[in-house]
């Protein structure tokens, strides 16, 4: 199959394949008598479990990681069991600051009207939130980060 279809078929660009084989997770194919990308059914597996691992939350480098131990003939399934805890312990880290900034959050949403509208250069109760409260933006900025990683 051509690599429009292999994309079709797995859900992801022509683009991210290409990348793939460009950092390993996938093999550079084989060539058609007309130099197209030419894909087995082996290529599509791999493919999916890639993107399945980074449905589950692995990193790339996680995921080559994963690769290599199978490639090297070791079952790589315990590997992979630590890293998914790890990952259930940074979902619990990040549900603690969500709960956190959604409180915080909360807490100025009721007390938006008792805020001074002062000398406020943009808006008042953003500027009023400065401060201590700086932590929740980097709680925030560790999810948006970690959902696009």
């Amino acid at each position: 199959m051509l690599i429009g279809e292999l994309g079709d078929r797995v859900g992801v660009s022509t683009k991210t394949i290409r990348y793939y084989e460009g950092i390993g997770l996938l093999p550079q194919p084989r060539r058609s008598d007309n130099g197209y990308r030419a894909y087995g059914p082996e290529d599509e597996a791999r493919l999916a479990f890639v993107k399945t691992a980074q449905q589950l939350g692995l990193s790339l480098e996680d995921i080559g990681q994963v690769l290599a131990l199978r490639g090297a003939g070791t079952a790589p399934c315990e590997h992979v069991r630590g890293m998914l805890r790890e990952q259930i312990r940074g979902i619990g880290r990040q549900l603690a600051q969500l709960r956190a900034m959604r409180e915080e959050l909360q807490t100025l949403e009721a007390a938006i009207d008792q805020i001074p509208a002062g000398e406020a250069t943009v808006c008042r109760v953003i500027e009023h939130t400065r401060g201590p409260r700086q932590d929740l933006a980097s709680a925030g900025s560790a999810v948006s980060s970690r959902r696009s990683g």
